[in-house]
């Protein structure tokens, strides 16, 4: 089977070309090839299927030639991923299956048709606007803070630090202990701290991340549009940009009255074929 690897701020991903949707893609194979030891590894998996090829894009297949089928790397679906639509979008230019013009081109994902654009050397999403809805707490090392539910297509709580506390000190090699009342299908927990200020945006804040599925990752699409939209409201803004760092690089989120952009790096290190006997469990 043959894969390309990218990442996204180092949000990173195993990419399988499946144009007619033919291979037999499972949740055990899945997590075979995110094993950073055995596998290829990766925060998740890429599949580029035309959306009329795949069940859960071919109600976008008017909209979107393409459909990215994302799975996380254990195995189970996620709506959406910020950084993995931006390298997906790389991969379609790359590759030939999209030219690059003055117009946004469109993909297919759970969460609805996203657009990107070309801006140099990043690539630009527009993802739906984040949507604040309610409060909720998350306990970490005896720590417990209250944060901010946020719907990005996918479900995030963003939990601000106190002063004083040291975002790098975390220890994120557990998930955080969040009422699965509140999120029954499970939550990215995004911990922030306040950056300095950065010019010509309107905030800027640093982020880590733990996401459903995939544990501590490097970086986090839609939980930096999560934050930025956080903290904008925490400012009294409704839109604006905010510079967003994470562990793998910068983020920049600008929310617009109906929509929200993510732009960053997307980089493809590698092309190869895997041996599918050797992963399958």
């Amino acid at each position: 089977m043959e894969f390309t690897k990218g990442h996204g701020t180092g949000n990173d991903f195993v990419i399988l070309p499946d144009p007619d949707g033919a291979l037999d893609l499972t949740p055990g194979l899945v997590a075979a090839l995110c094993d950073r030891r055995r596998g290829i590894g990766g925060d998740g998996v890429l599949r580029v299927v035309r959306a009329a090829k795949h069940p859960d894009g071919a109600a976008l297949a008017g909209e979107a030639e393409w459909f990215m089928d994302y799975w996380n790397s254990d195995g189970s679906f996620a709506e959406m991923c910020g950084n993995g639509a931006r390298v997906f979008v790389r991969y379609l230019l790359e590759t030939g299956l999209a030219t690059p013009s003055g117009a946004a081109l469109p993909v297919a994902t759970r969460a609805g048709v996203v657009r990107a654009l070309i801006e140099g050397e990043a690539i630009a999403v527009e993802m739906r606007r984040p949507r604040l809805y309610d409060t909720a707490t998350a306990a970490l090392g005896g720590l417990t803070l209250t944060g901010t539910a946020v719907d990005v297509g996918n479900p995030h709580l963003v939990c601000a630090l106190p002063s004083g506390l040291d975002l790098a000190a975390l220890d994120l090699t557990r998930p955080p202990d969040v009422d699965p009342a509140a999120f029954p299908a499970g939550v990215n927990v995004e911990f922030t701290a306040p950056g300095e200020p950065v010019a010509g945006t309107d905030g800027h804040v640093s982020m880590r991340v733990h996401e459903r599925g995939s544990a501590e990752t490097l970086s986090c699409g839609t939980g930096a549009c999560a934050v930025g939209a956080v903290a904008l409201h925490d400012v009294g803004r409704d839109t604006g940009t905010v510079t967003v760092d994470v562990p793998g690089g910068r983020l920049v989120v600008t929310v617009a009255e109906d929509s929200c952009w993510l732009s960053g790096p997307a980089v493809l290190v590698a092309t190869g074929e895997v041996t599918l006997p050797t992963l399958r469990p």
